[in-house]
């Protein structure tokens, strides 16, 4: 028979019913780092990024914010420090030998894997480059913690664990991931999903000098070189101030020309949504999405994209969107500031010859602002 009259609630599904206590040993593991990444004298600018986020991280924890800087003697690694200082930071930790010169996984995972040891944050933030990337896979798997990759959105729970959000199943769901009983709490973010913070004037804090044991010799790899990537030249997508994009509604590869066309008009970069690079029609440098560059400009315009998440996380962080597309049901009209419902491949001739006429080559730089 059945009964229903239920005194005892069922279980709770999903992490409103997994366990929270953190084990023992993991709870002195307090603060906010953020991984500095030096590279060749340069700091990347995803590392002031993910120190704005850092800061607020923080803030809601209560804890302290700290830069990790692992560099070789000299001025430069002591500059990214009183960056991380500009940017925000409490303190810094510093790891500097000229083992660590180069980019080299191994000693970098040892420098920073000990550095983590010893001094215990809470989470540590990296950003999703080709380094990044490198580092902090190696560093998860040596401290056997979780980590999230390509976070979209880092914010902290009620209990204060992590919660970094990600696309997943090819960009069409977005997922918030939690590091329950493992600490540090690591995640990556691709550069420019977070905003840059304004740079303060304070450039000096509390810095930590940690020495790690290695010695060239028990280093399996060696840098007998440097050579400058060939591809640097090309797109830059991701810091552009205005970028025009085209997608499948524009229907052929040739009618690219009036995506570029407008884009020279009004002093833009161009790129294009994932599918066109699956069909070889622009290379994968001009791809835009979160299988492709993340972009923070001005001005956006979106001709003949239909705006899924995959795309949506990649432009969302434009000050402007402008979407042009035949179906006034596509997803990119839930998120453009302004939209158009029409034939991209008739607007965009008329958009190009109106902006022609209407910006002096002099202007065409001060579009964005």
């Amino acid at each position: 028979m059945l009964s229903t009259n239920r005194e005892t609630p069922p279980p709770a599904a999903g992490r409103a019913g997994m366990k929270k206590e953190l084990p023992e040993q993991f709870k002195a593991y307090r603060h906010v780092w953020v991984f500095i990444e030096l590279e060749r004298g340069q700091v990347h600018p995803v590392s002031f990024e993910l120190l704005g986020e850092g800061r607020k991280l923080a803030d809601k924890l209560g804890v302290q914010l700290a830069g990790v800087v692992l560099g070789p003697p000299g001025e430069a690694t002591w500059f990214a420090i009183a960056e991380a200082f500009a940017y925000g930071a409490d303190l810094a930790y510093i790891v500097e030998t000229p083992l660590l010169t180069d980019y080299r996984n191994e000693p970098f995972t040892k420098a920073l894997t000990d550095l983590v040891v010893t001094h215990k944050p809470e989470i540590l933030l990296l950003g999703a480059t080709t380094l990044g990337r490198d580092l902090a896979g190696s560093v998860a798997t040596t401290l056997l913690t979780g980590l999230t990759a390509d976070c979209t959105e880092l914010d902290v729970d009620a209990d204060g664990s992590l919660a970094a959000t990600r696309p997943t199943f090819g960009g069409s769901l977005l997922c918030t991931i939690y590091t329950l009983n493992c600490r540090p709490q690591m995640a990556t973010v691709r550069p420019r999903v977070m905003a840059m913070p304004q740079r303060g004037n304070n450039q000096v804090g509390r810095v930590i000098q940690h020495k790690v044991p290695m010695v060239e010799e028990e280093i399996v790899t060696k840098v007998l070189g440097f050579m400058s990537d060939g591809q640097s030249a090309k797109a830059n997508l991701a810091y552009a101030d205005v970028v025009v994009a085209g997608g499948l509604g524009l229907g052929a590869a040739e009618n690219l020309k009036l995506v570029k066309n407008l884009a020279r008009a009004i002093g833009a970069d161009y790129g294009c949504s994932r599918p066109l690079v699956q069909k070889g029609w622009m290379p994968a440098d001009r791809q835009i999405g979160q299988t492709g560059k993340t972009i923070r400009p001005k001005l956006y315009i979106a001709a003949g994209i239909s705006g899924a998440i995959q795309h949506r996380v990649g432009v969302e962080g434009a000050d402007l969107i402008v979407a042009i597309n035949t179906d006034g049901n596509a997803p990119i009209f839930d998120f453009a500031h302004l939209g158009a419902v029409t034939d991209a491949i008739r607007f965009l001739p008329s958009l190009t010859e109106l902006f022609t006429n209407r910006l002096s080559p002099h202007s065409r730089d001060k579009l964005a602002n």
